[in-house]
């Protein structure tokens, strides 16, 4: 039930926007990975293992989460979990099957492949990554759209990958025709950079270089930001849950309540004409929960002057304009004067005892 709900909460988000407002008139999921921690349990090692640089009893163990986040309204879309052994971007190609036609994926560089783009165009989609690491790119071959811009003709590659069925590898084109943006990022707070974007989305006067970096320079936003409140904001970093089937519904309805708030922040916003990135997760979710109990039992018509009035506190509760804020990478708290564990805790106890 909660694996239906996410997804049905973020269409039902994502309806009151209309299609014009979006980028360029299509919509755009964000896709990316994390990791996150679980209680050491002898049933969660057997579905959820953990590294094996790590002593046993010493460490923690690893599942992997892939998520798909909506690009206007922040909302969590769909997503894909496994152990920490499973590749993110093997998890990612089977969330390229729940695309619908005209969407836009936007992604790092992990994605930015011959088989990412194909697999996106089968479904009738177009995707926006950072060019893969291994690729090598020469503007002056292809047919040349402006300066650092040109299309150009990207082969099969010879090799199938290990996840990928010879059946399936067979049926990708032999060649794939992908433009390279050569943009430079700009963002508050980290130096400028030059990156290559590859797409698959050829019409330069719909979509121009300018429109392709400005869409790629909101994916940190999209994804990284979207998931510190996922672990940090809303706790989900440490699943205590000793089951692998008790984990799954925890780490479900940690991500239906994200989708929740993100109702109830777009609604803000709608009500109060205010920018949506504006408004503060964390600030909604503190005036929720003292809001909580009271619109449990009040009748339908204190409830919608109970959320009338929540909605007026949130959006009061604005984010500050920190355009040029830019912090140190230090760290404030001191760490305990105690040794890191080397020993499971069964046997440091016996330790102690003898």
């Amino acid at each position: 039930m909660l694996r239906r709900l996410v997804p049905e909460t973020a269409e039902s988000l994502e309806s009151t926007v209309p299609i014009a407002q979006q980028w360029c008139g299509r919509r755009v999921r964000v896709q990316d990975g994390t990791t996150l921690l679980m209680s050491d349990t002898a049933a969660n090692q057997n579905s959820y293992p953990q590294h094996s640089n790590q002593k046993p009893g010493c460490g923690f163990l690893l599942l992997k989460l892939v998520v798909v986040f909506s690009l206007w309204t922040g909302a969590l879309v769909t997503a894909c979990v496994g152990c920490f052994r499973t590749s993110e971007v093997e998890m990612s190609r089977l969330l390229y099957q729940q695309l619908e036609p005209e969407d836009v994926v936007l992604a790092d560089q992990a994605y930015g492949t011959f088989v990412d783009l194909a697999l996106v165009q089968q479904q009738g989609a177009d995707g926006v990554f950072r060019k893969h690491h291994a690729r090598h790119s020469d503007f002056r071959r292809g047919q040349k759209l402006g300066i650092g811009d040109h299309v150009v003709r990207w082969q099969k590659p010879a090799r199938c990958p290990e996840h990928m069925s010879d059946d399936e590898f067979t049926h990708l084109p032999q060649c794939l025709d992908v433009r390279e943006v050569s943009i430079l990022l700009r963002r508050p707070g980290f130096r400028d950079q030059w990156i290559i974007i590859v797409t698959t989305l050829l019409d330069a006067k719909r979509y121009s270089a300018q429109q392709l970096g400005q869409l790629y320079g909101l994916r940190w936003q999209a994804a990284e930001v979207n998931l510190r409140h996922l672990k940090t904001t809303l706790g989900m970093e440490m699943l205590s849950a000793k089951k692998p089937e008790m984990v799954r519904k925890d780490l479900w309805a940690h991500l239906l309540a994200y989708n929740l708030l993100r109702t109830v922040m777009l609604q803000t916003a709608q009500s109060s004409k205010q920018v949506l990135s504006r408004i503060s997760l964390q600030g909604t979710k503190q005036q929720f929960l003292q809001t909580i109990g009271l619109l449990a039992i009040a009748t339908e018509v204190v409830r919608d002057r109970l959320f009338r009035v929540l909605m007026e506190v949130v959006a009061k509760d604005l984010l500050p304009l920190r355009a040029f804020r830019s912090e140190p990478r230090v760290v404030k708290r001191r760490p305990k004067p105690f040794p890191r564990m080397a020993k499971s805790r069964d046997v440091l106890k016996a330790a102690l005892v003898n």
